[in-house]
């Protein structure tokens, strides 16, 4: 299955890091990692240091979206992984709540990969543009809730 072999790619560090690095810069510099992956649930992590801090002493709020964003997209991306026909992606939309302070490092989940590739499946078979709200929330070290968000992916197939 092709999500399968996005996964063994893209859960190798090396090649997780060179796919932030060549793709997604900032988040790489931010420090972002690949916790785990699944073809339901994706974890990524961002850890609290110099360039990522805020004058408050805790993580920027940018990047805690990065970090949610990212656990939204690897998803996304995954369902779409040698889709034939192509399908693209977009957010069009993003949304948070902020809880506590991000210090340390944060977590954020989004278990919902099997909601992801109904939207895909249904801009495929209408061939019109689907979107999905997805969810993901940011836990610390605690297993407290630091913050959440709301991103809402457009698909649509490509044309063959």
């Amino acid at each position: 299955m092709a999500f399968h072999a996005f996964q063994q790619k893209i859960t190798n560090p090396i090649q997780f890091k060179l796919f932030m690095l060549t793709q997604l810069p900032s988040a790489w510099l931010a420090g972002l990692r690949l916790q785990s992956l699944d073809s339901n649930t994706a974890k990524v992590m961002v850890r609290q240091k110099w360039f990522n801090k805020n004058p408050f002493r805790s993580i920027y709020f940018a990047i805690l979206s990065m970090a949610a964003e990212v656990s939204t997209g690897v998803l996304a991306m995954g369902h779409l992984y040698q889709r034939q026909p192509a399908v693209s992606m977009l957010v069009i939309e993003s949304t948070g709540k902020f809880y506590k302070k991000a210090t340390g490092q944060i977590v954020f989940t989004c278990a919902e990969g099997h909601l992801l590739q109904q939207a895909i499946e249904t801009a495929i078979s209408t061939q019109e543009g689907t979107q999905h709200k997805c969810h993901t929330i940011g836990t610390n070290e605690q297993g407290e809730v630091v913050a959440e968000f709301w991103f809402t992916w457009s698909f649509k197939a490509r044309r063959v």
